[in-house]
């Protein structure tokens, strides 16, 4: 007998919490739990990007749950070695070209040793140049062998010239490295634009790669990224880790820059949050002084939230997820009325992301007209296809076996997740 949807649900919310409490607290004792909810928490794990995390902390000691953590956090260790290589070219490059770039997010806290070699998956490069030298760096994307692959309202991708993505569960060494070309820093909370562009930018930039100016830098720019994610329903456990590392090493003096130049209101859901699963990580002073510039609506409602239901862990489909961001009725509405009637560019970046998006292709949900969504909406729930994805993946891994090759794994979850939706 094939498992529900509803089992799912509720078997990714169980070890999703669970693997959030173990990765803040590591030990304990195994989970009792059944094979289908080992391979839901390896899917939760990679979702979520923490299965390298898991390895070094987890004292789990089911088999395949011991050897996917152990393979995972080889792969990224692997995939490390090739980013450093990367960004140490395009250093070499910007240097000559007289660019000054700034790596972001995940690069920065490996630069500064919050992150081992291996710990930390990285998806993509992100990095931050001026708006000016935009296309000189297209150019230089160019001379490494990086062509464009799309545009976003908040940045440009490239991606290699050769590579294709595996179908594989979790992450892998020979995934291509793909690079996002940003000019601004900037989150829609849901539809009002925050830009933190000036504080992340160097003070001093020089010629190649230039950290950000100071610690609180890169922990604002954490945080307004996991305060998009918690909107758009995409948090993951790795973005709460980022803040909590960075958070224990900060001095008191140093969170005044939530409320120095001008309040950080979007910050505390994240906080809130990041202290709910690490209570040592947040000073309790900080989430009680953002209280008092954030939305009422928002502030009720955060402090109900948890990793599954900001996350792709909770399966459903919302039509209106992150509406509780809005900070007036015109917000609200706004978002409303771009939900049912998507803009073109709203459009065209559904059109890139199917493009793009290895677990988006062959999902008919997602290039449906708009009208046809809102009617599915109407009369079932809709699971999400990035959770679906990696479900499939942690099914057909256990359906297929390890020794499976990658298109076998693939074909075998597509056959399983098939008869899933139908059940």
């Amino acid at each position: 007998m094939l498992p529900s949807l509803k089992t799912i649900r509720a078997g990714l919310h169980r070890t999703t919490e669970a693997i959030a409490a173990q990765l803040a607290c590591p030990g304990g004792t195994t989970p009792d739990w059944n094979e289908l909810e080992w391979r839901l928490a390896a899917a939760a794990a990679a979702a979520h990007g923490v299965s390298p995390m898991l390895w070094k902390c987890s004292g789990w000691t089911h088999p395949h749950w011991r050897r996917f953590l152990e393979s995972q956090h080889e792969h990224v260790a692997i995939r490390h070695a090739r980013i450093a290589a990367l960004l140490a070219h395009i250093d070499a490059r910007a240097c000559a070209a007289g660019l000054a770039i700034t790596p972001l997010k995940g690069a920065a806290l490996h630069a500064l040793g919050v992150y081992a070699q291996g710990d930390r998956p990285m998806a993509d490069i992100d990095l931050l140049v001026d708006a000016d030298d935009i296309d000189p760096a297209s150019r230089l994307m160019d001379e490494i062998g990086y062509v464009p692959s799309f545009d976003h309202w908040r940045h440009r991708v490239f991606k290699p010239v050769n590579g294709t993505p595996p179908a594989v569960l979790g992450e892998h060494r020979d995934t291509p490295v793909n690079i996002e070309l940003h000019t601004r820093i900037r989150e829609c909370l849901p539809v009002s634009v925050v830009d933190i562009t000036e504080r992340i930018r160097a003070r001093k930039p020089e010629p190649g790669l230039n950290p950000y100016p100071s610690r609180a830098a890169l922990l604002a720019h954490l945080l307004l990224h996991a305060a998009g994610n918690i909107c758009g329903r995409s948090l993951r456990l790795m973005h709460l880790h980022d803040i909590a590392l960075l958070a224990r090493s900060m001095q008191p003096e140093e969170w005044v820059f939530l409320w120095q130049d001008g309040a950080c209101w979007w910050a505390l859901p994240p906080l809130q949050l990041t202290a709910a699963y690490y209570p040592d990580a947040i000073p309790d002073a900080v989430p009680a002084t953002l209280a008092r510039d954030c939305p009422p609506l928002l502030r009720m409602v955060s402090r109900h939230q948890t990793l599954t239901k900001t996350s792709c862990s909770e399966l459903w489909l919302h039509a209106f997820p992150g509406l509780e961001w809005s900070r007036d009725v015109r917000d609200a509405a706004r978002f409303i009325a771009g939900r049912i009637h998507p803009s073109v560019e709203k459009r065209r970046e559904r059109a890139d992301m199917t493009r793009t998006q290895l677990w988006l292709h062959d999902e008919g949900w997602v290039t449906a007209t708009q009208r046809r969504r809102i009617f599915t909406w109407l009369i079932r729930k809709v699971p999400r296809m990035d959770t679906m994805y990696v479900v499939r993946m942690a099914l057909a891994d256990g359906e297929a076996g390890e020794n499976s090759d990658t298109a076998d794994i693939a074909g075998s979850g597509t056959s399983v997740i098939k008869r899933l939706m139908t059940s």
